[in-house]
């Protein structure tokens, strides 16, 4: 069963997914077959997500599903920053890597 979230931005539902790298992946909860992210439940009843790739296609038990950050309106209509005010955004991302 799946267990939705509200997006803090949009207050859409999201489905939480744990990548292979152990990090949260926001991701649409219905699947779609434009999608480019693998998501399946493991045996833990924990969503996971990976990338399909040539070498490790989507598998039978996987489905496509959009990551929430490309269809999220309200990432997608952000406004442009006034002048003389910077983003500190990129700057915290590059800081957590």
């Amino acid at each position: 069963m799946k267990r939705l979230a509200k997006c803090h931005d949009c207050c859409r539902s999201i489905l939480w997914t744990r990548t292979e790298a152990g990090k949260r992946l926001a991701v649409e909860p219905d699947p779609d077959p434009a999608g480019n992210t693998a998501v399946w439940c493991d045996g833990a009843t924990v969503w996971r997500s990976r990338r399909p790739t040539a070498e490790l296609p989507l598998c039978g038990w996987e489905r496509l599903h959009k990551p929430h950050v490309a269809t999220c309106p309200a990432r997608t209509e952000q406004l442009a920053l006034p002048v003389g005010v910077t983003s500190l955004a990129e700057h915290r991302r590059k800081k957590r890597r």
